[in-house]
């Protein structure tokens, strides 16, 4: 039952933090196109690379921070949902090809954000 505290507790953390980032981002740059959550999804897989690499090297034995961190708060940070939901949206727009680059900006770029997180800390450990 802990465990499920620990993943609500950090839900809620990302949810927030995803909304307030998202917001911030798309407040200043209002063109329409989704650039708050590409940019959330982004770093959430940079964070998630970083910090499963790092608990699993130094402290695998640290069931409920990762489950908190990962499964929670960067759970609730990042929209793959939102993602979805906004690439159909461009699409119904008729905007094929800004559909088509968030696509892969989205998944190409947050899985490299990922292996960049993973590279640093391998780089120092």
């Amino acid at each position: 039952m802990q465990f499920l505290a620990a993943i609500a507790a950090g839900g809620a953390i990302g949810s927030v933090l995803r909304y307030l980032l998202s917001g911030r981002i798309m407040a200043m740059v209002s063109n329409g196109f989704p650039y708050g959550t590409l940019i959330v999804n982004i770093l959430g897989g940079f964070a998630m690379g970083v910090i499963a690499e790092y608990l699993g090297r130094h402290y695998p034995e640290q069931n409920m921070l990762r489950l908190f961190l990962t499964t929670g708060i960067l759970g609730g940070f990042t929209t793959f949902s939102a993602f979805s939901l906004e690439t159909m949206v461009l699409l119904e727009k008729g905007e094929l090809l800004l559909a088509s680059f968030y696509i892969i900006a989205s998944v190409v770029i947050s899985v490299a954000a990922l292996a960049g997180g993973v590279f640093i800390i391998r780089s120092f450990t």
